[in-house]
């Protein structure tokens, strides 16, 4: 291994371990209320990358046991953690502000539906050019896209509006397909329990 592919799996180590930790330091962080667009892009861009740091890395470490810290020296696996991790993000993002903009109008507190699209996409903005893959950035604008052709914002709150992301978490978590067919229902509902939290703090914090 050359030296910069050393410096850049060192890189990758450190990046990982701020985001299996990070989300641990957010819960004692106080909750801001959401009194405007601007609060709602921020909800949604922090609580959508919590919810796939404590799911991603969560399921990982149960799986793998004591075998767990190995993968920091596993280029290849890291690689396919960072692959895993944008890729939940991108739906967790979606799941999220679909539910916020459903909500508030369902609820006649506020109406940006029309602007959903891009919300969406200035909270992908907000990761960076050099973070957020270009192919994986493209593909969750095209998602979005055919999502919003199909919604029905009235009753999208309530009509399993997590569902998709707890799919993603279970589609591209890098383990073994028969061990994840073992774990299906766990993880699904595992995610989704963490999601009715977030779902719960959001209507707390309304405050348009």
């Amino acid at each position: 291994m050359t030296t910069k592919e050393r410096l850049k799996l060192k890189d990758l180590k450190l990046g990982y371990l701020r985001e299996y930790f990070s989300p641990l330091f957010n819960l004692f962080k106080p909750k801001k209320k959401i009194s405007n667009i601007a609060d709602l892009k921020d909800f949604i861009h922090k609580k959508s990358a919590w919810i796939t740091q404590m799911t991603l890395y969560g399921y990982l470490k149960t799986r793998m046991g004591a075998k767990y810290i190995l993968m920091f020296e596993n280029e290849i696996f890291l690689k396919s953690v960072e692959k895993a991790k944008w890729n939940i993000y991108m739906v967790a993002i979606q799941d999220l502000t679909l539910f916020a903009l459903s909500y508030l109008k369902s609820a006649q507190i506020f109406n940006a539906t029309e602007n959903a699209n891009e919300i969406f996409k200035e909270i992908l903005d907000a990761e960076g050019e050099n973070k957020l893959p270009l192919d994986i950035r493209q593909k969750a604008e095209s998602d979005f896209t055919e999502r919003l052709s199909k919604i029905n914002w009235l009753t999208h709150h309530y009509s399993l509006p997590f569902n998709d992301s707890a799919l993603a978490l279970y589609h591209w978590s890098p383990i073994a397909d028969e061990l994840k067919t073992l774990d299906r229902n766990i993880v699904l509902n595992s995610m989704i329990l963490k999601w009715d939290n977030i779902e719960k703090e959001f209507k707390e914090l309304i405050n348009f």
